[in-house]
């Protein structure tokens, strides 16, 4: 009873970040005329702020949330490394990569053109990190440490090709931090179909998952095939990295912290851990994007800086830990 109550609690809480995004920023919106926002279109100066500017910011928020929050436990389950996210692994500085390439080198504009650049970029990075930490045999601190350099690597590389390219660094300045802000609805529409292959494909593979955690020789037993499970779920992770990665650059440690958070309550059972993050993701996305809205007014701080912060934090706390192994 309380892994259902746990999920129905997350439905609540998101109801509530869903409602806080909509509302508040450097302007506050009532609820009243956030409903009348959303119901009516844009009929006044506050409608035309939560139909026209929130919404689509809103809704970003809870697919880009839900995809991050996704691809951290994949990542986590399949490698059984407790640092696994996409953003220390090297995923999304793979498809920022990719991106600034598509944009500085080849004159890449639109958004449905770098889509599959930064898709691309995330596969290879992954690709790339499992190859140098020794696949099969890789280790979480091995992980770890293959991510860092690679990130590191392709850090140097975009940032290098910004400032050979004053055109490609103003286009990325505000992207490459991660930020929900100034994102369109159109973009959303562009990348969900990528999203929600990537969200269905990662929940399918729960079950395969929970089987492969008892090794690769048990798992057979149990009906499940450990080398299919393992491509679809690089699969999964590229499809969710590269598709937000696209719409609001690197935002980082969403798919570390939440997973972290919720697996006391769930256990190490993937059926109920993936529900859970991705109800629980696109909360904590939201309510740091709120607060990167009220915390320095009137400007705003991006979300990418905030997660940033709260995801250092607990990234320092796991590696002190003493049983940091694999999971």
């Amino acid at each position: 009873m309380l892994r259902p109550a746990g999920l129905l609690l997350g439905l609540v809480l998101l109801t509530c970040a869903v409602a806080l995004s909509l509302s508040v920023g450097t302007h506050h919106v009532p609820l009243g005329q956030v409903w009348d926002g959303l119901t009516l279109g844009a009929v006044g100066k506050n409608e035309t702020i939560v139909h026209d500017l929130r919404l689509p910011r809103t809704l970003i928020g809870v697919a880009v949330g839900t995809a991050l929050g996704l691809a951290g436990a994949v990542m986590q389950t399949l490698t059984r490394n407790p640092l696994a996210d996409p953003g220390l692994l090297g995923v999304n500085a793979g498809a920022s990569a990719a991106v600034v390439t598509a944009i500085s080198l080849l004159g890449v504009r639109s958004f449905s053109g770098y889509l599959w650049f930064a898709v691309a970029g995330a596969a290879v990075a992954a690709v790339l990190v499992n190859s140098l930490a020794g696949s099969r045999s890789a280790t979480p601190v091995r992980l770890a440490l293959a991510g860092t350099a690679v990130s590191a690597a392709l850090s140097g590389y975009v940032n290098g090709l910004q400032l050979l390219d004053l055109e490609a660094l103003d286009r990325m300045r505000d992207w490459d931090v991660g930020s929900l802000a100034g994102r369109n609805g159109d973009l959303l529409l562009e990348a969900a179909p990528l999203l929600l292959t990537g969200t269905v494909l990662a929940l399918a593979l729960a079950r395969p998952l929970n089987a492969m955690a008892l090794g690769d020789d048990s798992a057979r037993s149990l009906g499940a095939h450990p080398g299919r499970t393992r491509v679809l779920s690089v699969a999964s992770v590229t499809l969710l990295c590269g598709g937000s990665t696209a719409v609001c650059g690197p935002i980082g440690f969403i798919g570390l912290m939440v997973p972290h958070a919720v697996r006391p309550f769930t256990g190490p059972d993937t059926r109920w851990l993936f529900p859970y993050c991705a109800l629980y993701s696109p909360v904590l996305l939201l309510v740091s994007d709120v607060a990167g809205r009220v915390v320095a007014p009137p400007s705003e701080v991006q979300v990418g800086i905030v997660t940033a912060l709260l995801g250092g934090v607990l990234f320092i706390h796991l590696v002190q830990r003493r049983r940091v192994v694999q999971l």
